[in-house]
């Protein structure tokens, strides 16, 4: 099993001048350990699942990504769940690529249906309806898939986005992963099964697991996907693994590890996130004895 970070806190010891400096640090920690994975959120206002006010710091996430990008050389990046409504989808199979050329070929495409509806109307971004936001992502996962299709710079007609042309050049060095987040049986892990590469499933329980995955092999099974072909990833919050209860996670990420799951992903509980992920580095090889 490996390990991947998740930052979705940017009140960093020392202030709002001390975050840039932070998160090279945080880079260079993450490689460090030998983690594979290093995400961040795509807000733009601080959500309450953090316990903090929204008035808290967040950075737009593609911004920071580029940033991470040239200080990291190895570990993959990407935002956990990208909101579909935050920006049209030709724009955001640009700015992925654009990730990935710079990284060396390192970004993630992480995608969801959004939900904070606050920062939508916060900053008068269109929140529509869950079952339009559920379209759009359908529709935003096909056009990203022609996006990196250098063969096919056609026009896309769909239901809520039209594109005269899916150029995109340069094309990806490696053809982005597509992680599906989300946990929802009927919508989500279908989308996982039909156009996803991998998903982000929370770790509240290894039986709970076990039966989110039953329900993507069915899916699988109804659109002709081999279930072999997905990369299992969850969020380990429950609890919140820390420094001091490192090697009781590790255990506990066994049952995980017998369900085939292939990376679990941790957040920092400190104000200095780098450190925190100093602690944390010697769970990667007692993870990797896992399977």
């Amino acid at each position: 099993m490996e390990l991947g970070f998740h930052l979705p806190i940017f009140d960093i010891e020392g202030g709002t001048t001390a975050i840039a400096g932070e998160l090279a640090r945080v880079g260079a920690a993450a490689e460090a350990a030998g983690a594979t994975w290093l995400s961040f959120m795509d807000h733009y206002f601080q959500i309450e699942p953090t316990g903090l006010p929204a008035e808290s710091n967040m950075l737009e996430g593609y911004t920071t990504l580029g940033f991470l990008a040239a200080h990291t050389s190895r570990i993959e990046l990407g935002l956990l769940v990208t909101g579909v409504t935050y920006r049209h989808p030709g724009l955001l199979a640009k700015i992925v690529t654009t990730v990935d050329v710079l990284s060396g070929g390192r970004a993630a495409l992480g995608l969801g249906a959004a939900w904070f509806e606050r920062e939508h109307l916060g900053l008068g971004v269109p929140y529509p309806p869950i079952a339009e936001r559920f379209e759009r992502l359908e529709e935003a996962l096909r056009i990203c898939d022609q996006m990196w299709d250098p063969a096919n710079n056609g026009p896309f007609e769909g239901k809520h986005y039209r594109l005269a042309e899916t150029l995109c050049s340069p094309q990806p060095i490696h053809r982005p992963r597509v992680l599906i987040g989300g946990n929802g049986e009927r919508k989500t892990l279908r989308l996982v099964a039909q156009y996803g590469d991998a998903c982000n499933l929370f770790g509240t329980s290894p039986a709970d697991v076990e039966h989110k995955l039953d329900v993507l092999r069915r899916h699988c099974d109804d659109v002709g996907r081999d279930f072999g072909d997905l990369r299992i990833t969850i969020m380990a919050n429950n609890p919140r693994p820390t420094p001091d209860t490192r090697d009781e996670f590790v255990r506990t990420m066994a049952d995980y590890a017998k369900l085939g799951v292939h990376a679990v992903i941790i957040s920092p509980t400190t104000g200095s996130p780098a450190a925190w992920i100093d602690s944390m580095a010697p769970a990667v090889p007692q993870l990797a004895e896992l399977g």
